[in-house]
């Protein structure tokens, strides 16, 4: 050993290829100072957005507030304002902030097994897989951990099925999305993007992609003529979009088609799902069953990656052993922690609560001035406003505002404010959000929630003409 330490510092001293690799690693004594002064006093929210910058990645442009807990449908930041939650981290906290049911669930799992990979069986994975097929009605499950590998595992069921059953010839398979669509950022999912800042610049992209407009029904039918179809992949409602709902019957003559041309209808619920649109599913809503259920986000109540696909036999078995999986799939903690989450669901019945807050919530917002908010749509409490754009007038400028005034929402494509706060909030707290009679704590003091957004929006408008 004393040799071969010897050999390593000769090496770190004599080859300058090497000498920044092993400095890089090093901490100076006024580094490790700083950090320890740093340990004991809380970082300010400004201190906390600069660290991000000088550690962090550049992927993501988030709202400047530095979150430190959440509770329910509220989270504070680290100088102790708090805020209501409109965003629910995309519809991943549906339950609300660190579900006391779903954290000891973790605890508890956490402390007795983790993972086992699978190479061997544990026995809380068959406990979760008859859970949730049972309780959504299909015949497998094909458990994974973030939505957009729910998405890659869907299309590579696709294919592995239109080669095996429907017969297309090998590797012609061919998978329909929608325009506007976001299932994440892998190769495979910018591929079917129409958003330039998902796709450009990371070409050669997938083959066997093609795209329809949403909520076009002819044009839908028209590609699903082509008998190398393997299947349509679409979200019920599009939230990355803009909460854009398509048509009342739009899901219902989609599975006729899939269904008449033998061809897999994939439903993506990742966001519209569990609960989030006031019903189970969001496909529900017209009583439709797709082929493949593509689930994530809520299924954890937002304390850990679980995602899930569900199918049936004719589908689900025609991958064999070694042809797809994951490390992490169907880990004992994710499973304890994925049955929790839907437990949740299910009995404090949160899908009927976002059914009435959603009603109550959309007919508020229906009330704020139409000169500026041009749009209200959504369903359950999955819902958006569209906010007339000018040159100093944006929905980014709104979103800063209402953060200002203990609101936390997030704009999307520019002009879009995506209202989606966590499903377990209740008609006692309605009024903080928008009663004209019920004033709330604000940064600003005490206002009402409707005089607030509209003051917001109003005085905004005024400023920035």
């Amino acid at each position: 050993m004393q040799g071969m330490l010897t050999r390593l510092t000769h090496l770190g001293n004599v080859a300058p290829s090497l000498s920044r690799a092993v400095h890089s690693g090093t901490r100076t004594a006024s580094y490790v100072a700083s950090q320890a002064k740093r340990a004991a006093r809380q970082l300010t929210s400004e201190e906390v957005y600069a660290r991000e910058d000088r550690y962090g990645a550049h992927n993501y442009h988030p709202l400047p507030v530095a979150l430190e807990r959440g509770e329910g449908i509220y989270m504070w930041d680290v100088e102790g304002r708090r805020y209501y939650d409109f965003l629910s981290a995309y519809s991943a906290v549906n339950q609300g902030h660190c579900h006391p049911k779903i954290i000891a669930a973790l605890n508890a799992q956490a402390s007795k097994l983790t993972l086992t990979s699978r190479a061997f069986y544990n026995d809380m994975l068959g406990a979760y897989e008859e859970y949730i097929t049972n309780l959504f009605g299909y015949d497998k499950v094909l458990p994974m951990n973030t939505g957009v590998e729910g998405g890659e595992t869907a299309c590579k069921l696709a294919r592995k099925w239109a080669y095996t059953v429907k017969g297309v010839p090998k590797y012609q398979a061919k998978i329909i999305f929608a325009e506007g669509n976001f299932w994440g950022r892998t190769m495979a999912a910018i591929s079917s993007s129409t958003d330039p800042s998902s796709y450009d610049g990371f070409g050669p992209f997938m083959p066997g992609f093609e795209l329809v407009p949403y909520n076009d029904l002819s044009a839908l039918e028209k590609a699903l003529q082509d008998p190398n179809v393997a299947a349509f992949m679409v979200e019920p409602i599009q939230g990355e979009a803009g909460v854009m709902v398509p048509d009342p019957g739009y899901l219902t003559k989609v599975r006729e088609l899939c269904t008449k041309h033998n061809v897999l209808f994939i439903a993506d619920e990742v966001q519209t799902g569990l609960a989030r649109t006031g019903r189970r599913l969001a496909v529900d809503h017209e009583a439709v069953r797709p082929d493949l259920v593509v689930l994530g986000k809520a299924l954890s109540g937002g304390v850990y990656p679980v995602s899930a696909v569900l199918c049936d036999d004719e589908v689900m078995l025609t991958i064999k052993p070694g042809e797809h999986g994951s490390t992490f799939g169907g880990n004992p903690l994710a499973c304890s922690v994925a049955m929790a989450a839907l437990q949740v669901l299910e009995e404090e019945k949160l899908a009927e609560n976002a059914e009435k807050m959603g009603q109550i919530l959309r007919s508020e917002l229906n009330k704020l001035p139409k000169e500026i908010v041009t749009t209200v749509r959504g369903k359950g409490l999955l819902n958006a406003i569209v906010i007339k754009e000018t040159k100093d007038y944006d929905a980014w400028r709104v979103c800063l505002r209402l953060r200002d005034n203990g609101l936390l929402a997030k704009p999307t494509h520019g002009d879009i404010i995506r209202l989606a706060p966590p499903l377990v909030i209740n008609e006692d707290e309605v009024p903080a959000w928008f009663s004209l009679a019920s004033p709330v704590e604000t940064h600003a003091g005490r206002r009402p929630i409707p005089r607030l957004l509209t003051a917001v929006l109003m005085n905004g408008a005024q400023q920035w003409r």
